[in-house]
């Protein structure tokens, strides 16, 4: 991903009325786009040659105002994928039999889901992640995020108050309903868990089938 403000994948009322036009024109034009300024202002190499992935992992740490810039410019980017037009309700396919193997059913997931993002104090974000061939639901404060740890995140939903307030003023439970009622994209999910399992490195079990069918 480059350091450049990515279109949103839907027109800027397409979530309606789960979102409004204007909650995301505000979101999305000035939230993100402050932050993808803020990071080409704040590296050192041209933002056109540098991947957003690696400033994020290489402040980490390091250069605290370069690492809020960037990790909140790549999870707002995320985020808008994270969203669809006509989403939500239960998920379908690869995503949600790993959900059932993970949490035992849909409902706890989502019972987990709304707990994680709805007791975040203050700013942050909620996470369904991939790790150890297990879905987890993890929260991060600010600009965490999972990026920067063996994680690998499959969807996320914002908590920051800009990215609701507009709609759902201190009803954040509210919010968190209408994005797994109708805006989570498990298309996105999914697309996302086929490529991590994909790179995943074989196991020992694997590795030992894989040479036994070739001896054969």
């Amino acid at each position: 991903m480059n350091i450049t403000l990515p279109p949103l994948p839907y027109a800027v009322d397409a979530l309606e009325p789960h979102l409004s036009r204007r909650t995301l024109s505000v979101h999305h034009g000035n939230h993100h786009a402050a932050y993808v300024a803020k990071t080409r202002a704040l590296i050192s190499t041209p933002p056109e040659s540098t991947a957003l992935e690696d400033v994020v992992r290489s402040s980490a740490g390091q250069n605290e105002p370069l690492f809020n810039a960037s990790a909140q410019a790549w999870n707002h980017a995320f985020l808008w994928q994270s969203m669809r037009p006509g989403g939500g309700g239960e998920a379908r396919g690869a995503i949600a039999e790993a959900i059932e193997e993970s949490f035992g059913s849909q409902r706890v997931f989502s019972q987990q889901f709304v707990s994680a993002a709805g007791d975040q104090f203050g700013s942050g974000w909620a996470w369904l992640v991939l790790e150890n061939e297990k879905l987890q639901i993890v929260a991060t404060s600010n600009a965490g995020t999972p990026l920067t740890t063996a994680q690998r995140p499959l969807l996320t939903i914002d908590v920051w108050e800009h990215a609701y307030y507009l709609d759902y003023q201190h009803r954040r439970l509210d919010y968190i309903a209408a994005f797994l009622g109708h805006l989570v994209n498990w298309d996105f999910a999914n697309q996302n868990l086929e490529r991590h399992r994909a790179a995943r490195p074989p196991t020992s079990a694997n590795r030992s089938l894989a040479a036994s069918s070739a001896a054969t």
